[in-house]
């Protein structure tokens, strides 16, 4: 019966996070597509150099949202309610400073910011106003990703996916009237990405004005001991958002030097497909996540086991479904965002899709497995697997490779990365195995 009990569990959040997870995706394709379409390879580029930032602020909210809301379900199946509240008041707390520095950059730094990411004359206008609205806007995005967190480890993970798709599906039409009847240009693509998280929050506050809220807001004196572990279980989502950004600009640099701004512009369809094709394995992370925080703070371990059993045969039904669609419909794919029907981006993009996306079951096995060190408590491996993917294998690797055998090096550099961490990620499982029956 407890079985069957998990099983439903796990689909339910599973499948409702990754429903979530894909419609905040929307974000980043919408503006790809209708940036496209209304500015060319030019504001493709720009809004290519300018998503960086927007995956620190995202992985900021993130951090707060996934440590706090651990050790809120921690607490909850430890039946300590008072801690609970801690955990939510202390994520509030906080947030407050990453939102100040954030507004302070939108308003002084967003030219130099355009600059270090790599914008030349042709596209440094469109990257500062983009990068200028993103990070005055902030806090909202902040707030909306961590309050998603603890509603859905609240029992409602059904309104965070309803939040996350209102948002996303307000993002889409938002998009096409900026930029098209209204012509507002670059400008008009990022408003309706800063006004998504508005409505998220609208959306969530249903959560509050329902009374179904378990997690409440309480004027405490901060706790150092809560907020270290809050950001030590937070620290590997937000490596993992950073990093995403981190590899982007080097990606970028990198391509700018080999294939220009085309190249970048092909890039640009390439990363934006992957954050879609990693938002299902996060939305199975964030579905996981409470479920295990629970069995942790409980203290069942076969329970756990279940959970990550079903997890990775989610994986490799998963990656075998999304990569053949690759294959199959990869040309029409790449030219929904190739508004200039430009021959050489559909050629790199095209030969970046086969290459690059031959790292997916991987990068699915390493966002669970990361999510479960997190959901059971056990911040450093986690973190170390988060590192590995995000800076101390991928950055070698993409300029050793791209050294040796050019886009192609680029390309492989991924999937390369991704193996080389599920090594290291077995590693990690099989001596905390070990260690629990050495002890026991």
């Amino acid at each position: 019966m407890k079985e069957k009990i998990l099983v439903r569990q796990f689909a339910r959040y599973v499948s409702l996070n990754i429903c979530g997870m894909i419609g905040l995706s929307c974000y980043i394709l919408a503006d790809t597509y209708f940036v496209s379409k209304g500015l060319g390879a030019s504001g493709l580029a720009a809004l290519n150099l300018a998503i960086p930032v927007y995956s620190l602020v995202h992985g900021c909210g993130l951090m707060l949202g996934m440590g706090g809301a651990t050790k809120y379900s921690v607490y909850v199946g430890q039946k300590e309610c008072k801690n609970a509240d801690k955990s939510f008041s202390n994520t509030i707390y906080i947030l407050f400073v990453p939102a100040v520095i954030f507004v302070l950059a939108g308003i002084f730094l967003a030219g130099r910011l355009a600059l270090l990411s790599g914008a030349d004359n042709a596209v440094f206008g469109m990257t500062k106003t983009y990068l200028q609205v993103i990070l005055l806007f902030s806090p909202v995005f902040m707030l909306n990703d961590s309050l998603l967190c603890f509603v859905r480890n609240d029992g409602n993970p059904q309104l965070a996916m309803i939040g996350m798709l209102t948002g996303s599906l307000a993002n889409i039409v938002l998009d096409y009237i900026f930029i098209f009847p209204l012509n507002m240009g670059i400008f008009g693509a990022v408003l309706a990405t800063a006004l998504a998280p508005v409505i998220s929050l609208i959306v969530l506050s249903k959560h509050w004005f329902a009374k179904q809220n378990q997690f409440h807001f309480q004027w405490t004196k901060p706790s150092l001991r809560l907020i270290r572990d809050i950001l030590s279980l937070g620290i590997p989502s937000f490596i993992a958002e950073v990093a995403s950004g981190v590899v982007m600009i080097v990606f970028n640099l990198i391509i700018l030097r080999l294939r220009g701004n085309i190249g970048v512009a092909a890039y640009g369809v390439v990363a934006n497909l992957s954050l879609v094709v990693n938002s299902i394995y996060t939305g199975m992370a964030q579905g996981i996540q409470p479920i295990l925080s629970r069995l942790c703070g409980c203290g069942d371990e076969k329970g756990i086991k279940r959970i990550l059993h079903y997890a990775v045969n989610t994986i490799l039904v998963l990656s075998g479904c999304i990569y053949l669609l690759l294959l199959v419909a990869g040309v029409p794919i790449v030219r929904i965002f190739n508004s200039e029907q430009n021959a050489l981006l559909q050629q790199i993009a095209l030969t970046g899709l086969r290459l690059y996306f031959t790292a997916i079951p991987f990068v699915g096995f390493n966002i669970m497995i990361s999510a479960y060190f997190t959901s059971t408590e056990k911040a450093l491996p986690a973190q170390v697997i988060s590192l590995l993917r995000g800076f101390f294998v991928i950055l070698p690797m993409a300029f050793l490779l791209s050294f040796l055998f050019k886009m192609t090096g680029v390309w492989l550099s991924y999937p390369v990365t991704e193996c080389l961490t599920v090594i290291t990620a077995i590693a990690f499982t099989v001596k905390i195995r070990y260690n629990k029956r050495y002890k026991s």
